[in-house]
């Protein structure tokens, strides 16, 4: 019995390392899960205005105006001046296309002297 005391010893030690090795595994975080968690977090009102925002700055046909950009429950409030009412509509347009908008009101957009 003593020729197999080494071979067992050997054995214990790695089945007990293994178990504690896979038991620190199962605390820590996997990363994988984490990115997808973020992925699926739900669109806010502060990213929806900076979506918007950015979106009628790009815009050529719209990035002359003077518009400001609120969002509230995912309802997005322009207020400013508009040149045209074409620039009103493409920048409604724009808004609603930007994901978690569920309304866009332009009520307190204005139309510029020369537009009118």
């Amino acid at each position: 019995m003593r020729k197999n005391a080494p071979i067992l010893a050997a054995a214990l030690a790695a089945f007990v390392f293994s178990g504690a090795a896979m038991a620190d595994d199962h605390n820590k975080p996997d990363k994988k899960a984490a990115a997808e968690a973020d992925s699926s977090q739900p669109i806010n009102d502060t990213w929806i205005t900076t979506k918007v925002k950015s979106s009628l700055l790009a815009d050529e046909d719209v990035s002359g105006t003077k518009l400001e950009v609120d969002t509230v429950n995912g309802v997005v409030f322009l207020t400013g001046t508009a040149e045209s009412q074409a620039q009103v509509d493409e920048a409604k347009r724009i808004a609603t296309d930007i994901d978690g908008v569920s309304r866009v009101d332009t009520a307190r957009v204005k139309l510029a002297a020369s537009g009118r």
